[in-house]
C-alpha cells in the first residue's frame, strides 16, 4: 500500500468535509496536529513577549517600554508558556498522536472527550488573550500571588479564569491516557513492554489527574476573593497568604513534573533509535518516571523557605528535593550509558537530545543549590532562580520538545526537512540560551532581583550581554520553524521508518492511516532488537 502524500490527505472518521472534518473530528491523530499548531502559535507569541522584556533589560532606564507594560509583558509571557506550551506541549500533541500506536490500539479510549479537552484548551487561550484588550493586562506574574492578584485593578480574574480552565484541559488529557493505556494497551503487550515514552506520559497523566484540581479550586478561590472578599488570603481580611502559597506550589512543583517527564520520555526514545541500541536499564528508567512523579509531588514548600517555617519543615522539605533527583540521575546515567559504545548516527533529533542532556544537567544541578535552605536565602528570588528555572523548564522541556518535533515530524507529515538548517538553528537556539541565560546566574549572585524593571549599574553589563543572547536564540527558533513549515510542501516523501527505529509507530506507514495500522502489529519483547537495522551512513535522512 502505497502512502499518502501528506497528513492532509488521509480521511477522516467524521462524515463532514472540509474544515469541519476537522473541527468535529474523534481521530487522536487530527486533535494531536489542531494542538500542534495552536501550541507553535502561543509559543509564537509567548517567544516575542520574551524577547521584548529581554531588550528592555539590555540598557538601564526606559528604551522600549515602562513599568506597567513590563509587569504585564512578563506575566503573559509566564501564563502562555507554562499553561498553554511547556505543560500540554509534549503530552497533547505527541502523546495524542503516538501513545495509541505505540501501543498497538486505533485510537484513545475517550474520544469525544479528547476533542472537549482541545476545545477547553481554545476557550482558556482565547481568555487569556483577551486580558490584554479588557480591563488591563493582569501584571502579578504567572503564579498570581496574593495580596496582591487580590488588590490590583488589572485584569487578573478573567486570566486567573483561563488559567483554570486551560488545567481542566490537562485533567481531561490525563484521565484520557490513563484509560487508554489500562483498557487499550494491546494484549499481547505487558506493563514492562510499553516504550519508555509511553510510561512517561501515563506517569504525568496521573499526577495530571491528582494535582490539578488543587490548583483549580485555588485559582477560583482568587476570584471569589476579589469579588466577594471572602477574606481567605488577604491578611486585611484575617486571611493568610502563605496559605494560598502552600496549596499554588502543592500543584506547581508536580506541574514542573508534568512538564519535564514527558520530555525524558521522549528523549528515551530518541537517544535509544540513534545509539542503535536498547535502552540500558529499562525497568529501572519505567520506575524512574513513577518515582520522579510520586516524590515529585512532596517538596512544594521548597518554594517558600523564606516564608517562616519551622526548621523541622525545612530540614524534610530540604531532604525530599534532593532525594527527587536520585531517579532523575538515574534517566541521566541511563542515556549517557546507552550511547556508550552505540552505532551512533547524528541526525538533528539527537543533537537536540545531546543539548537537552547538558542543559538539563545544568538546571538540576543549580535546582540543588535552591533546594539546600542556606543557599536559598541568599538566591531567592534574584535571577539565579530565573536561571535555573529556564535551564530546566526550556533547557529541558523545551530542547525536549525540539527533539520530538524533529523526530517525529516525518512520520506525522510523511516528509523529510533540510538537515542543514535544522543543525543550524539547533546551534544557534544552543549558543543563543547559554548566552541569554548563564549571565542571568551571575547576576542572580551579584544580588539582582527579579521581576525587576529597572537596575542598578553593576547589574548592566549582565543584562547587555543577556541581550545579544536572545537574538541568538529568536533567530534560531524562527528558522528551526521555517524549515519544517518549508518540508510540508518541498519536504521529499519520508519512508515508513526513515531513522531505523523499532517501536510500533515505525511499523506502520508515513504518515499513519486512520486505523493506524494496515495489518495487526505483532508485540516484539521491549527492549526492542537493533540487530537487523543497517546504519544509514549518508546522513541526510532518507531512511535506513
Amino acid at each position: 500500500m502505497e502512502p499518502v502524500r501528506s497528513f492532509f490527505d488521509t480521511p477522516s472518521p467524521s462524515r463532514y468535509s472540509g474544515a469541519l472534518s476537522w473541527l468535529l473530528t474523534t481521530d487522536h491523530k487530527r486533535i494531536g496536529l489542531m494542538y500542534l499548531f495552536v501550541i507553535l502559535f502561543w509559543f509564537v507569541v509567548a517567544m516575542f513577549l520574551g524577547g521584548g522584556m529581554r531588550l528592555e533589560l539590555m540598557f538601564r532606564g526606559r528604551t522600549l517600554m515602562g513599568p506597567e507594560s513590563y509587569n504585564a509583558l512578563f506575566t503573559l509571557h509566564g501564563v502562555i508558556m507554562v499553561f498553554l506550551f511547556i505543560i500540554p506541549g509534549i503530552p497533547a500533541i505527541f502523546g495524542n498522536f503516538f501513545l495509541p500506536i505505540q501501543i498497538g490500539t486505533d485510537d484513545v479510549f475517550f474520544p469525544r472527550l479528547n476533542l472537549l479537552s482541545w476545545y477547553l484548551y481554545i476557550i482558556g487561550g482565547l481568555l487569556a488573550l483577551v486580558t490584554l484588550f479588557i480591563g488591563g493586562p493582569p501584571d502579578t506574574g504567572w503564579t498570581f500571588y496574593v495580596p496582591f492578584s487580590v488588590g490590583t485593578q488589572t485584569n487578573v480574574s478573567v486570566a486567573v479564569f483561563a488559567a483554570f480552565v486551560l488545567g481542566m484541559a490537562s485533567m481531561l488529557t490525563g484521565i484520557n491516557f490513563v484509560t487508554t493505556v489500562h483498557r487499550m494497551r494491546s494484549e499481547a503487550m505487558g506493563w514492562l513492554q510499553m516504550p519508555l515514552f509511553t510510561w512517561s506520559i501515563y506517569a504525568t497523566s496521573w499526577v495530571q489527574i491528582l494535582a490539578t484540581p488543587v490548583v483549580a479550586i485555588t485559582l477560583i478561590l482568587i476570584i471569589l476573593e476579589r469579588f466577594l472578599g471572602v477574606g481567605l488570603f488577604d491578611p486585611a481580611r484575617g486571611g493568610d497568604p502563605i496559605l494560598y502559597q502552600h496549596l499554588f506550589w502543592i500543584y506547581s512543583h508536580p506541574a514542573v513534573y508534568i512538564m519535564i517527564l514527558p520530555g525524558m520520555g521522549v528523549i528515551s526514545e530518541v537517544i535509544t533509535v540513534f545509539a542503535r541500541k536498547p535502552i540500558f536499564g529499562y525497568k529501572a528508567m519505567a520506575l524512574s518516571s513513577i518515582a520522579i512523579a510520586v516524590v515529585g509531588s512532596l517538596v512544594w514548600a521548597h518554594h517558600m523557605y523564606t516564608s517562616g517555617m519551622s526548621d523541622t519543615a525545612v530540614f524534610v522539605f530540604s531532604l525530599l528535593t534532593f532525594l527527587v533527583a536520585i531517579p532523575s540521575a538515574i534517566k541521566v546515567f541511563s542515556w549517557v550509558a546507552t550511547l556508550y559504545k552505540g552505532s551512533i548516527l547524528m541526525t538533528p533529533p539527537l543533537f537536540f537530545s545531546l543539548c537537552f542532556i547538558y542543559l538539563f544537567s545544568v538546571g538540576g544541578l543549580t535546582g540543588l543549590v535552591v533546594g539546600a535552605a542556606g543557599a536559598d536565602i541568599h538566591v531567592h528570588d534574584t535571577h539565579f532562580v530565573v536561571a535555573h528555572f529556564h535551564f530546566t523548564m526550556f533547557g529541558g522541556t523545551g530542547f525536549a520538545f525540539f527533539a520530538a518535533l524533529h523526530h517525529w515530524w516525518p512520520k506525522m507529515f510523511g516528509r523529510m526537512y533540510d538537515f542543514k538548517r535544522a543543525y543550524w538553528a539547533a546551534v544557534l537556539i544552543t549558543f543563543g540560551f547559554l548566552l541569554h541565560y548563564i549571565p542571568m546566574f551571575i547576576l542572580g549572585l551579584q544580588g539582582m532581583p527579579r521581576r525587576y524593571y529597572d537596575y542598578v549599574a553593576e547589574f548592566e553589563a549582565g543584562n547587555f550581554v543577556a541581550g545579544f543572547g536572545a537574538v541568538f536564540m529568536l533567530v534560531g527558533l524562527l528558522l528551526m520553524l521555517v524549515n519544517l513549515l518549508i518540508s510540508l510542501k518541498r519536504g521529499t516523501l519520508a519512508p515508513s521508518d526513515p531513522w531505523g527505529g523499532t517501536t510500533l509507530e515505525w511499523k506502520t506507514l508515513s504518515p499513519p492511516p486512520l486505523h493506524n495500522f494496515v495489518e495487526t502489529p505483532d508485540i516484539a519483547d521491549y527492549p526492542y532488537d537493533f540487530t537487523d537495522v543497517v546504519r544509514d551512513s549518508s546522513g541526510d535522512g532518507g531512511g535506513v
